[in-house]
């Protein structure tokens, strides 16, 4: 997995801010890191496997094309509520492509799925907790009639000795958020927790930073 530089993190400001950008409170002396909050994994887990899971997931391994879309970085940290790193971290990782269609048997949104597009990277962090993957903003789509699924990812997390996180990531400024069921089931913190903050670019693509937090058993 190819990691941000320092003098880029240090250019988003991602770098000597970090803790900055996790929910944090202070105990007996020492900041503590809120455990970042549970979703519902959601219909459209990957169900039929699939060779190529790395982490750009704008292209797939023997297809010559790119995914159509807005392509994207999505690069944060994986940390314990300590506030230490967590290493090898394994991070699981599906959305819909670009006009919101899960590469899912059972997806019944009518838009067409995207060949070129992965649609899912399982990936790991490295030494200093973080990881990166390269994807497309993916697009709203139809959960009913009356409830349109504002642009998110889904993230299931695992390391021995602590608990499973699955999870979404929000973006930022979207107008369906404040209309969307699970996002508003979550109080104010929960659903600061829950937004990726805009970090600038990357190779001339938009990065957005979003950091994890574990909880032990």
């Amino acid at each position: 997995m190819k990691t941000m530089s320092r003098r880029s993190l240090l250019k988003f400001g991602v770098l000597g801010t970090v803790s900055g950008m996790f929910n944090t409170t202070e105990s007996w002396g020492r900041v503590v890191a809120k455990p970042t909050p549970q979703e519902v994994e959601g219909p459209f887990y990957p169900v039929i496997d699939q060779e190529d899971k790395d982490a750009d997931m704008t292209r797939v391994t023997g297809q010559n094309g790119l995914a159509k879309g807005q392509h994207i970085v999505i690069s944060g940290f994986i940390k314990d509520d300590n506030g230490h790193p967590i290493e090898n971290a394994r991070i699981d990782i599906w959305q819909a492509n670009a006009a919101g269609r899960y590469n899912h048997p059972k997806d019944p949104n009518p838009v067409p799925r995207d060949p070129y597009f992965q649609g899912w990277a399982i990936i790991r962090s490295d030494k200093n907790g973080q990881y990166r993957f390269k994807t497309v903003k993916p697009g709203a789509y139809p959960a009913s009639k009356t409830w349109i699924r504002p642009p998110h990812i889904h993230f299931k997390v695992f390391k021995s000795g602590f608990s499973e996180l699955v999870t979404q990531m929000y973006f930022p400024n979207e107008p369906l958020n404040e209309s969307d069921l699970l996002f508003n089931n979550k109080n104010k913190s929960e659903q600061i927790a829950m937004i990726a903050q805009q970090a600038g670019a990357d190779d001339g693509l938009m990065v957005f930073s979003y950091n994890i937090v574990l909880s032990r058993y």
